[in-house]
């Protein structure tokens, strides 16, 4: 009798231990969008399956499309989760590749001094991004703007004024490119496949945002600020240098995207960049970000990224018309608001 007993104990106390951790899985703000993207992709596995989808090269090219959003989405996700947003990453994109590429090849500055400049002024813009935002106390949204627009405007402007053009090329041309194309824009053969490298990069930039985000003290500070800035401030997290330190982490991001695209097609664009901002945050929601800060996940963001990828390549192999993929995106946009939105419901229910 009292072995039988000791045994429904421990029979239930499994039974809660298995709830806890289901319990968590579920709650991780990651986990809508890791339903999403296996949902996505088995979408185009029906549908565009045996057209090349499921193929090496298939996959090689919707990876790809996904890590240059997902580099800059794990970036955007650190700092929605400390409530703020940054819209003019997409044209430091533009100003940080062409301010790199007119360097190398009007200027003759050597190709690697000239890539560190840019990023000095991709840091250069994400300070001033934050301070404005800190010491203004001004929505976050209304600052990147206007300095999306400044930033875009200088950028055309500078270009025309030095160059009479909107695109530089030649970089193929420099010395130490080819360094840099090992580095940046590269592939990696795979079953006679090339997987560009960027994907490495995406993989390995996300894995140390989450360690960032889960494992330290600043990221333990992101999420109190996200929750609550003033809790947070009373707690004594220096909450402005926290938020400088994420708008600089964006403009690097931005910085080292437009590195990759320069490299890989040997030139700027003035207006390299465009939207992405908004392509970011969408995967950075999907991902399972809440707008309003304090949850989130990098892992939630690069997975929203992938998403994305699967839609934009999968309704190539599918053949539907592209014009499409916006209508695609946004319903999968509003189905993880929901879906996210229901979870973090469910979640508040179990804690009450």
């Amino acid at each position: 009798m009292r072995y039988a007993h000791r045994d429904h104990l421990y029979r239930m106390n499994r039974i809660v231990m298995d709830r806890n951790i289901l319990r968590k899985i579920f709650n991780r703000p990651e986990f809508g969008a890791l339903g999403g993207a296996l949902l996505v992709w088995l979408f185009f596995v029906v549908i565009a399956g045996d057209k090349g989808f499921l193929s090496l090269r298939g996959t090689a090219t919707f990876l790809e499309v996904g890590a240059e959003l997902g580099i800059l989405a794990v970036a955007v996700s650190a700092l929605m989760i400390g409530g703020e947003f940054d819209l003019s990453i997409g044209s430091t994109i533009g100003l940080t590749g062409m301010a790199m590429v007119m360097l190398t090849m009007e200027a003759g500055v050597p190709l690697p001094l000239s890539m560190i400049i840019a990023l000095a002024l991709a840091l250069a813009i994400g300070f001033v991004n934050g301070y404005i935002v800190v010491q203004s106390g001004l929505p976050s949204f209304i600052v990147t703007l206007g300095t999306l627009f400044i930033i875009r405007g200088s950028t055309i402007g500078i270009t025309r004024m030095i160059t009479g053009r909107t695109q530089v090329g030649g970089l193929d041309e420099a010395a130490g490119y080819e360094v840099m194309r090992l580095l940046l824009a590269s592939d990696i053969r795979v079953g006679g496949v090339g997987f560009s490298v960027s994907i490495v990069w995406w993989l390995v930039i996300a894995a140390l945002a989450t360690l960032i985000l889960r494992r330290t003290q600043f990221g333990n500070w992101i999420f109190a600020v996200g929750g609550s800035f003033h809790s947070a401030r009373m707690m004594g997290v220096p909450v402005r240098r926290v938020k400088i330190k994420l708008f600089m982490a964006t403009a690097v991001a931005a910085w080292f995207i437009a590195m990759i695209q320069a490299v890989a097609f040997t030139g700027a664009d003035v207006l390299r960049g465009q939207q992405r901002e908004f392509l970011a945050i969408i995967a950075v929601v999907i991902g399972g970000t809440l707008l309003t800060g304090g949850y989130g996940s990098a892992i939630g963001a690069a997975l929203g990224a992938l998403i994305f990828g699967m839609v934009r390549q999968g309704i190539v192999f599918a053949g539907v018309d592209a014009d499409w993929f916006q209508v695609f995106m946004g319903v999968v946009l509003l189905a993880a608001v929901l879906v996210n939105t229901f979870i973090r419901s469910r979640a508040a229910e179990a804690k009450s």
